[in-house]
């Protein structure tokens, strides 16, 4: 007997990292079943009366979930209704094969796959549907991962046209982890580890490569047959545990019964079940109902007190959101405080109507309203929320999970787009400049974003909290760097999420962008080291989130199958971008691109010029290029193609218009390519060393170790880009004299008996990009005046005077800033004495 269609609002959906049903989140916590003896029918499930008593066995010990190989037939879906469990439908079909060499094979699986969506008649209690389940490597590898990639996208949209709100997915395993499925609704793994740390580990990985989606475990288990029962209760009970703690949206445990039928055959050299063959339970199904009823949190953990960090500055049009959601978090120790920063609207007032701390002060900057909730804090961490961001109601859960499980100094977490959000906000959701996350590892963070970051408040206090200067972006940056700067890492849990407003016109956009542009410039001035001779921050880690302009690669993407494709994990290797596709990405690029644009300009007064015209329009089809591919790669789904049009047109415009932003607010404060570092008085005659070397004499014994990490303190004090040599360089420090030059030294230490003598060569090094860009311009310079163009001379000759000028100057306080730092703690020149300032260093000769 059929039963009546689900109402739309009652079927599964995705929210955020997890699925809810009618409105409440819904954990998976199942089982699978099957796959079985047919009988003499087909039919591959037992006989209603032995499912339904599996299934009030199911229902009894907390499982809410069923995940069949084979379409169920109704009688399963009925009883499974009854029972109050969902069923996760697998698709089946031959999967094993090499099924893309017939067009008409792939045409029957396609219809095959409708006829059992629509077979299910949009049951009640179907959970999802699955396309496919572990197709083999070797299939996977004998067509390509990109034809494989698409087939699966052609069956998700032929589930979806047979039932356009049915859940959709994919079960994959390491062993093929490199398809790229974005399309689906979330992503489901097999994953069978057996050590805690190596799952863990896992697990982070798989939510980076998931993003924003929910992720699933379909199979996870354990043998009793060779390990013991004990055992697999064991290991079932931390497997749950960890998976739930790491911020899973469920899992089904592999499996309910010893009785496995597969490939024809039954399965007798395996126990995977929590109950035998007999339907008597093991020990392992009273462990996985505890596991399960504890699931996500176990409500006997001891927790950390935190105190959450509201700082708002004139927000009252979206603190409201915020203040509401904390109201609802799942957590038994907090407490929220609220400083207004000097507000002027109705901040004050809408936070006075919750039962939360309110402090108002004047108008100081985001920084010292940081360290405002700090001094006023009483928990062991504070977590930083914007007024423009609400928390998942288990937000405080998932921080205080990796606190515990960690070392963790900070711990971050992604920030997503609510559903209310409009179609501009989501154009900007997804566009470049938004708050994103930096990782060196799957667990450890680079950067983790001020809308949504914690730290532990003893580092905070150690540290000195938040850096004044910063008055509405950079704090958090600055944090970071400070905090691993003493010695401590931070982490990051992908489902300590909160929802982020996002800004919803394009005028807000150009202004937040340009505010971004003036904390980097900030952030500059006091981590030189960070910066790239353009004015460009290098991050040491990959950068995570919506919205990252992708650069135009041409290498295809390598995977590490393994010998023979043999390794059980393959993976996609992705190595850095070249620095020529890199180039593009900087917002330096429009500087270029603007001097091309203005030399093919001075070509209609001096035709040879016009020759700069195909750079220019190279240049500039560049940056358009990468937004149009960016955009086309945004994860958005337009319920009409109108609308998905004027997202990609929107999406591609900012990412064209970001960079732009970002630049004027470098430039502004003076993060410029030609930007001044370094001391502003020096010898004239350095402006004409190539090369020099500095001696001087000291008491007392030291490696040369030492001496060198006292001068790159020295340096770096000064506020001048270092670096160190490596392994294989013939130099020991190196100084940025800005876009022209740089100044490289190598340090050798003679031993004496009564001390050391110290010879520091340092050595010009010219930019091979300045040297180019001088010789060209002097050379259109040079030649447009012997035309008798005299105008259009005088644009290249000025640029080519400012380069060679920064060359000699940049060079002069490279080398300047070295011969100081050498000199330190006394510097004392023997052609040029100085005050002595220590009692143990005596220069010798200044040559």
């Amino acid at each position: 007997m059929p039963v009546r269609p689900t109402a739309s609002n009652d079927r599964p959906r995705v929210n955020g990292k997890f699925l809810s049903v009618n409105g409440t989140r819904f954990y998976i916590k199942g089982i699978t079943y099957g796959t079985f003896q047919p009988d003499a029918g087909g039919n591959q499930f037992p006989l209603p009366s032995q499912v339904e008593f599996d299934f009030s066995l199911m229902a009894r010990h907390g499982i809410n979930a069923v995940r069949t190989y084979t379409l169920p037939p109704p009688y399963l879906l009925n009883l499974a209704l009854q029972y109050g469990l969902k069923v996760m439908v697998g698709l089946p079909w031959e999967q094993q094969t090499t099924f893309l060499d017939d067009a008409n094979r792939v045409q029957a699986i396609i219809h095959q796959m409708q006829d059992a969506v629509r077979a299910c008649f949009h049951h009640p209690a179907i959970l999802c549907y699955t396309i496919g389940n572990e197709i083999p490597a070797q299939i996977v590898r004998w067509y390509g991962p990109k034809r494989i990639e698409q087939f699966l996208h052609r069956l998700y949209e032929a589930v979806k046209s047979a039932d356009p709100d049915g859940l959709v997915t994919y079960v994959n395993y390491p062993t093929t982890e490199y398809l790229s499925l974005p399309f689906l609704d979330f992503d489901c793994f097999n994953v069978y580890l057996e050590t805690e740390d190596k799952l863990r580990a896992y697990l982070s990985r798989l939510h980076n490569l998931t993003g924003d989606r929910p992720l699933v475990l379909t199979e996870i288990g354990f043998d009793s047959q060779r390990n013991g029962e004990a055992k697999q209760a064991e290991v079932l009970d931390w497997q749950i545990r960890t998976l739930f703690g790491k911020g899973c949206a469920g899992t089904f445990v592999f499996g309910w019964t010893d009785e496995w039928w597969c490939d024809g055959h039954p399965i007798e050299d395996w126990d995977f079940g929590l109950v035998d063959r007999q339907r008597c339970p093991k020990r392992a199904l009273q462990t996985v109902a505890k596991a399960f009823a504890d699931a996500p949190f176990s409500p006997q953990a001891t927790l950390p007190r935190i105190s959450v960090v509201v700082c708002s500055y004139n927000g009252a049009a979206t603190i409201r959101d915020c203040l509401d959601s904390l109201l609802h978090l799942d957590y038994p120790d907090f407490e929220v405080i609220v400083v207004s920063d000097g507000s002027t609207d109705q901040t004050a007032d809408i936070v006075r109507q919750y039962p939360f701390r309110l402090i108002t002060t004047p108008n100081r900057g985001l920084s010292c309203a940081r360290n405002t909730g700090l001094a006023a804090a009483t928990g062991e961490i504070i977590a930083y929320l914007d007024d423009d961001a609400y928390p998942d109601p288990h937000w405080l859960r998932y921080l205080a999970y990796s606190y515990q499980t960690t070392g963790h100094a900070g711990v971050g977490g992604p920030n997503l787009l609510p559903e209310s959000a409009g179609l501009l906000a989501t154009c900007v959701f997804h566009a470049p400049g938004g708050p994103v996350h930096v990782l060196t590892t799957d667990e450890i963070a680079e950067h983790i974003p001020g809308c949504n970051m914690s730290f532990r408040r003893e580092v905070l206090l150690e540290i000195g909290g938040f850096d004044p200067v910063y008055l509405t972006a950079g704090d958090d940056v600055d944090i970071c760097w400070r905090v691993q700067q003493q010695g401590y890492t931070i982490g990051f849990h992908p489902s300590a999420t909160v929802w982020h407003h996002r800004r919803s016109s394009l005028k807000a956009y150009w202004k937040q962008q340009q505010g971004y542009g003036r904390a980097e410039a900030l952030l500059e001035r006091k981590w030189p080291g960070k910066y790239n001779t353009l004015g460009h921050l290098t991050w040491g880690g990959r950068l995570y989130g919506n919205g990252l302009t992708q650069p135009l690669e041409l290498r295809r993407r390598k995977i590490f199958h393994g010998i023979w494709g043999s390794a059980p994990f393959q993976s996609v290797y992705q190595p850095a971008s070249s620095l020529v596709a890199s180039l593009p990405l900087m917002p330096e690029w429009y500087l270029l691109t603007g001097l091309l644009g203005l030399l093919s300009v001075l070509g209609l007064a001096w035709s040879p010029l016009l020759w700069a015209l195909p750079g220019f329009v190279a240049a500039l089809a560049i940056v358009l290029m990468q937004a149009g591919i960016s955009a086309v790669k945004a994860p958005y789904r337009a319920s009409t193609t109108g609308q998905q049009g004027w997202f990609w047109l929107l999406t591609s415009w900012l990412h064209v218009i970001q960079p732009l932003a970002r630049l004027y607010g470098r430039l502004t404060y003076g993060l410029t390519p030609w930007r001044k570092r370094g001391p502003t008085h020096y010898r004239s005659a350095y402006l004409f060393y190539h090369s020099r070397v500095f001696t001087r004499w000291a008491t007392g014994r030291r490696s040369p170790a030492e001496w060198l990490v006292t001068m790159e303190q020295q340096l770096k004090a000064m506020n001048l880009r270092v670096r160190t040599g490596g392994e294989f360089d013939t130099w020991d420090l190196a100084v940025s004299g800005g876009f022209c030059a740089s100044v490289r030294a190598i340090l050798a230490v003679e031993q004496y008996g009564g001390g050391q003598v110290l010879r520091f060569r340092c050595s010009s090094r010219y930019s091979v990009t300045a040297g180019v860009l001088l010789l060209s311009l002097g050379a259109v310079s040079a030649l447009s005046a012997m035309n008798q163009a005299y105008l259009v001379s005088l644009l290249p000759g000025l640029l080519a005077g400012m380069l060679l000028v920064g060359f000699f100057t940049g060079r002069a306080r490279a080398m300047a800033a070295l011969a100081h730092a050498f000199g330190q703690p006394q510097a004392i020149l023997l052609s040029e004495p100085e005050p002595t300032v220590a009692s143990d260093v005596n220069t010798v000769s200044f040559g």
